[in-house]
């Protein structure tokens, strides 16, 4: 009966490790597409506003693809980071 006591938390803890992925990546992905869409929308102005700060145009651009993917990025990198660092916890 141990056995499947065990057995049946171990299925329990890897079900409610997967619920709790699932949640960090939906999140995940909403803070990413905001993310994304506040870049384009930057990027949008960056363009037709042109650049005052007198660097060369692609410069600026590139700069702010950076900072969008960056930014985009950053919610999924957070999110695994703290999942190993609890996994490794738990073991």
């Amino acid at each position: 009966m141990d056995t499947n006591n065990a057995s049946a938390g171990r299925i329990r803890r890897t079900v409610d490790g997967l619920i709790v992925a699932e949640m960090f990546l939906l999140q995940a992905t909403i803070e990413s597409a905001t993310a994304i869409g506040d870049g384009l929308s930057t990027l949008g102005r960056q363009i037709t506003s042109g650049d005052d700060s007198g660097n060369a145009p692609a410069d600026s651009i590139s700069q702010t693809l950076q900072r969008i993917a960056d930014e985009a990025i950053e919610p999924y990198t957070c999110r695994l980071k703290y999942l190993l660092d609890t996994d490794n916890t738990s073991n």
